[in-house]
C-alpha cells in the first residue's frame, strides 16, 4: 500500500492498528506458486496470522492447524476441511476427534501415542484416516526414525490409519540455503529407502522449508522472493519423486501486515530522546529482534503529509508497558518527530499479531484490519480491553 492510503487508514480507525492487505498477501501466494511450478503445493501455516485463512485458503492448496483453537478458527471461516494438515505437538483425543469429525484431510502423528489415538479415535467412527507420521529434526518435535521405521513396518496393526507420507520442519527464519538442501538430499534418499527396504511408498512429502525473509533495514529487500527462487529447481527435482507440499507461514505473509501505532509523550533523559507510543512489544514482534537493536521500516505517517520544518534526530521509541523491556527501536533517525504523530512500522503480516505479550499490564488490544483487493477496509476486530481477561470476577 501507498504511504497515502495508509495514512487515510490510521485516521479513519486510529492506533494502535494493524492492517492486513488480502490481495498483496494472495498475490505473494501466487507468485511463489508460479515460481516453484503446479507440481509444488503451498500450504499456510496459519499460526503466522490467522486473519489470513480465508484469503490463504483461496490461493494455496492446504492450511496447517496446530491447535484445537485453530481449528475452531477454520470452522467459523467455513474452510473446507479437505484443505486442512491437523498438526500440533500435543493432541489429545478430544481434539483428533474433533478434526475427525469435522472432516480434516490429513493428521499428523508427532509420536507413536498420537498414532495410538488417531487410530483408536478413527475405528472409533468406522473409519480410515490418512496420517503423515513427523519425522524428528533434533527438537521435541516429531518421532525418531527408528520409530518411524517401525510404524511403517508395523501400519497393520493400525487399521484406523492409512499412512499417506511424511512431515517435516526443522525451523523458521533459515538464511542459509545449503541447510534445505541438505533436508531435500536426507529426504529424497529417506523416500527410497522406505520404498526398497520397507515396501512403503511415500504418496506425499509435506516440508517446511523454513526460508528466510528480510525484517529490518541494514537487510536486503532487492527480491524478497529469491530464497524460493533458487531453491525451485531443489524442490521439483523433490516433487518429481512424491507428492511435495512446502509448508510455510513467515514467507508467506510477512510483507503484506502494517502496524499503526501513536507518539503520545515525547522526552530527553541523559542524552537521549524518548518516545512513548501507545503500543509496544505487547503488540509487534520481529523475528531477530533484541531489545530494538534492529530497525524495521518505519514511516512516520502524519510527517509525510505535513509541511514541517526539517528536523532530523535520534530516538529511542518505546512502548506503554512498565517494564524497562519494552523498546521497540533503541535507535532511529526520524524527521521532525512530534507528540501525536502516527508511525507505521512495516513487515508486520506475520506472528506480530498473536506473538506478543498482549496481556502484559491489561493494555488494550489493538483493532485487526483487513484491505481488500478494492481498496476497501473491513473492521476484523475492534479495540478491545484485555483488563477482562485477568484478574477475578468479584461481587
Amino acid at each position: 500500500m501507498e504511504t497515502s492510503e495508509l495514512r487515510a487508514i490510521a485516521q479513519d480507525y486510529g492506533t494502535p492498528s494493524y492492517v492486513f492487505d488480502l490481495e498483496a498477501f494472495r498475490n505473494r501466494l501466487r507468485e511463489c506458486q508460479a515460481i516453484v511450478g503446479p507440481e509444488v503445493h503451498l500450504c499456510f501455516a496459519m499460526k503466522a496470522n490467522p486473519w489470513l485463512i480465508n484469503a490463504a485458503a483461496q490461493v494455496a492448496s492446504k492450511l496447517e492447524v496446530c491447535s484445537p483453537g485453530e481449528l475452531d478458527l477454520c470452522e467459523r471461516a467455513n474452510i473446507n476441511p479437505d484443505q486442512i494438515v491437523y498438526s500440533g505437538v500435543n493432541k489429545e483425543i478430544c481434539d483428533i476427534t474433533h478434526a475427525i469429525e469435522y472432516g480434516a484431510g490429513v493428521l499428523t502423528a508427532e509420536s507413536l501415542l498420537h498414532v495410538e489415538y488417531i487410530d483408536q479415535v478413527a475405528r472409533e467412527h468406522n473409519l480410515v484416516v490418512d496420517v503423515l507420521p513427523r519425522l524428528n529434526a533434533g527438537s521435541q518435535f516429531g518421532m525418531s526414525k527408528d520409530e518411524l521405521l517401525w510404524l511403517v513396518d508395523n501400519r497393520d496393526r493400525f487399521p484406523g490409519l492409512k499412512l499417506v507420507g511424511i512431515h517435516y520442519f526443522v525451523y523458521t527464519q533459515r538464511l542459509k540455503l545449503k541447510h534445505q538442501r541438505k533436508e531435500m538430499a536426507m529426504l529424497s534418499d529417506l523416500i527410497d529407502e522406505l520404498a526398497n527396504e520397507h515396501d512403503f511408498v511415500v504418496e506425499r512429502l509435506e516440508y517446511g522449508p523454513g526460508l528466510g525473509v528480510p525484517y529490518f533495514m541494514d537487510d536486503d529487500f532487492s527480491d524478497d522472493l529469491l530464497p524460493i527462487r533458487e531453491i525451485a529447481d531443489d524442490l521439483r527435482a523433490l516433487a518429481a519423486k512424491t507428492e511435495l507440499t512446502i509448508e510455510m507461514g513467515r514467507f508467506f505473509a510477512s510483507p503484506c501486515g502494517t502496524y499503526f501505532t501513536k507518539a503520545m509523550d515525547l522526552k530527553s533523559n541523559k542524552g537521549t530522546n524518548y518516545a512513548i507510543l501507545d503500543g509496544g512489544m505487547h503488540h509487534i514482534t520481529y523475528f531477530g529482534q533484541m531489545m530494538g537493536m534492529h530497525v524495521p521500516p518505519i514511516v512516520n505517517l502524519t510527517r509525510e503529509a505535513e509541511d514541517r520544518e526539517s528536523e532530523v534526530a535520534e530516538w529511542c521509541l518505546c512502548g506503554s508497558l512498565c517494564t524497562v523491556n519494552d523498546v521497540l527501536v533503541r535507535a532511529v533517525e526520524l524527521d521532525s518527530l512530534q507528540r501525536g504523530d502516527v508511525l507505521a512500522f512495516g513487515r508486520c503480516g506475520a506472528y506480530a499479531v498473536t506473538e506478543g505479550v498482549s496481556l502484559f499490564l491489561s493494555r488494550r488490544l489493538p483493532r485487526v484490519l483487513l484491505r481488500e483487493a478494492d481498496g476497501s477496509v473491513v473492521l476484523a476486530r475492534d479495540f478491545i480491553e484485555s483488563s477482562q481477561f485477568n484478574g477475578l470476577a468479584v461481587g
